[in-house]
Formats: structure tokens, C-alpha cells, sequence
């Protein structure tokens, strides 16, 4: 199984929550960004709403993954959200979305971006993994299974 505990902090990660719209999902990522990374919020809701602008971040199933290069970052940071109940989001199969795993880089992090944001999307195209995290009921849980320290306590 793949472990994210190299970009995933676990004052990054939220579940249970309910979002009406990309606006407000853009925001509570942002905010999980202060608290976790210690980014201007401001500054990562912009650049994901940018990203967004040239197109759906939604790739099916139920999951999207928004992503954004932020100014001044220094490492590859990651943000999941688990939406309820699951909102519209303009997924390629217009299904609506529950599972946000947010990816912010590095401006300059061409290659590391494109090679992190393919190593989320094979993890979220397992349906395994998608059930997995879907039975998550905390933030500790979901940081259990995407920190791969075991699965039997974890949701």
C-alpha cells in the first residue's frame, strides 16, 4: 500500500464534513492549510480556484483531486477531505465527489508535482483503497490508512 505520511500531516486531514460548493471545499482546504502547513489561506484558495478554472480536478468515482502551485512552498503538502454527504463537482462522470485529496506544490516542483499527483491518482483509482478511506469516520482514522500504520484500527 502506498503511505502519504511524507506529504500528509495529520492536522491536514478532515471527515464527516458537510460542503455546499467548490467555493467553500476551496476555503476549508485553504484553512487546513494554515493550521497544518502554515500557508495563507488566501493564497491557496486563489490558486485552487485558478487550477480549477481550466478544468474539472473530478476524475470519477466519487474522488477528486484539486491541486495548485503555491509561491513560496517548500516541500509537496497534501489536504484530504471527506465530504457528507458527497457534492457536485463537476466530475468527468458527473457523479458527485466525497473524497477531496487536495496536492499543493512547489512552483518550481515540475517533475516531483506530476510524479506525486500520479502516485495519488493510482492510490485513489483502487476501489480498495476509495472503500477504505470512505469507512474512515475520523481525521486520526483517515491518517491511519493514508500513513499505512496498519488497517484493523484505522477505521
Amino acid at each position: 500500500m502506498v503511505q502519504f505520511n511524507d506529504i500528509v500531516s495529520p492536522d491536514a486531514l478532515a471527515a464527516r464534513l458537510t460542503i455546499n460548493g467548490k467555493k467553500q471545499l476551496f476555503q476549508k482546504i485553504a484553512a487546513l492549510a494554515t493550521d497544518a502547513y502554515g500557508l495563507d489561506a488566501a493564497i491557496v484558495a486563489e490558486a485552487l480556484f485558478d487550477r480549477e478554472r481550466l478544468g474539472s480536478t473530478g476524475f470519477g468515482g466519487g474522488v477528486a483531486i484539486p491541486h495548485a502551485k503555491i509561491p513560496g512552498l517548500a516541500r509537496m503538502c497534501a489536504l484530504v477531505i471527506l465530504a457528507d454527504p458527497a457534492m457536485p463537482f463537476d466530475a468527468v462522470d458527473d457523479a458527485p465527489v466525497d473524497i477531496i485529496f487536495a496536492l499543493l506544490s512547489p512552483v518550481d516542483s515540475g517533475a516531483e508535482h506530476l510524479k506525486t499527483l500520479a502516485r495519488v491518482s493510482r492510490y485513489l483509482r483502487d476501489d480498495h483503497n476509495v472503500a477504505r478511506l470512505r469507512g474512515a469516520s475520523s481525521a486520526e482514522a483517515l491518517y491511519a490508512l493514508l500513513a499505512g500504520s496498519g488497517t484493523r484500527d484505522a477505521a
